[in-house]
């Protein structure tokens, strides 16, 4: 039985995350900061509270560990342009020593969640493959590029099996709103509470948006035939803007009698104007595919919200 420790498992994606890992009878052991778990997970995965930055805690953590699935990231890219020194100094040394000890313990693989949203930074034309330069514009998206660099300088150095995962802007049940990331967690319940939706510039931001359900499946997919040394995409292939978001939301609103109301900000500096991402690498390499069209998690996410299970995962 291998077993998978997952840093950050107590969060949005690490939920869907532990989850499959435990219906493949993977040992799973959960390292998260929060004092309590915030989310449900299956009794079978063990939950440790602790720093992934601190040497001394991740050596005993890790012993025994085959696979580590690092999800862990303390900032947004709001937060990372309002203090960027900030951003690096809660983010970047925590994985450095994390790759160090990782590599000292003989994990047998590593799998880096970095970001295909910020990464590539602005691109002349979409879908984006994983070998199209990296040129991010905002600091969030260089530090998550330097966990990359880093963790390919351990592969090279120690022969620590690293893959980066690069996914699109995930949505879904179990997402959080109101925290500077998820623009449809937040737009779902922007509605239910009565609240405005901020979009910024016109139509907004073009992206890739991808069910929680299906990035899950794309870093499992990269875990099990994933190889060593590479970056995947884990995207639909499909951009849609904060007004395509808000038009299918609009549906819904209106069939429970509910309005959208929409506040129209100028554009800010470190968004990417358009972010679509190639995943032909992926599903060429592990078998993995969509399995969760838009509008049916658009469907799922809002049910979520409007039976106020906003407690609970999923």
């Amino acid at each position: 039985m291998n077993h998978c420790c997952v840093i950050g498992g107590d969060g949005f994606i690490g939920t869907w995350v532990v989850d499959r890992l435990v219906q493949r009878k993977k040992k799973v052991t959960i390292i998260d900061r929060n004092s309590e778990p915030t989310r449900i997970h299956p009794e079978a995965a063990r939950y440790v509270v602790g720093d992934y930055g601190q040497k001394s805690f991740l050596k005993q953590a890790l012993q025994g560990v085959d696979e580590v699935i690092h999800l862990a990231y303390s900032t947004v890219p709001k937060t990372s342009f309002e203090d960027p020194v900030e951003d690096i100094r809660n983010n970047l040394p925590a994985t450095v020593t994390l790759l160090d000890v990782a590599s000292s313990v003989g994990v047998d693989k590593f799998i880096l969640m970095s970001s295909g949203g910020t990464v590539y930074g602005k691109v002349d034309k979409v879908p984006i493959s994983e070998d199209h330069p990296t040129n991010p514009i905002s600091p969030y998206g260089i530090t998550k590029l330097a966990t990359e660099k880093y963790a390919m300088m351990f592969s090279e150095l120690k022969g620590l099996p690293v893959i980066c995962v690069r996914p699109g802007n995930a949505y879904g049940e179990g997402q959080k709103p109101f925290v500077g990331q998820g623009f449809v967690g937040t737009a779902i319940a922007s509605v239910l509470k009565g609240r405005q939706v901020t979009v910024f510039g016109e139509t907004g931001t073009i992206r890739d948006y991808i069910h929680v359900a299906d990035i899950a499946d794309g870093i499992i997919a990269v875990l099990e035939h994933g190889r060593a040394n590479s970056c995947y995409n884990v995207g639909t292939g499909v951009g849609r803007s904060n007004k395509d978001i808000l038009a299918e939301i609009a549906t819904f609103a209106e069939s429970a009698g509910l309005k959208l109301r929409v506040n129209t900000l100028p554009p800010r500096p470190f968004d990417v104007p358009a972010n679509v991402l190639d995943s032909t690498k992926l599903i060429n390499q592990t078998g993995w595919k969509i399995s969760v069209s838009f509008e049916e998690g658009i469907k799922r996410t809002w049910d979520w919200f409007l039976t106020g299970h906003a407690g609970d995962n999923k």
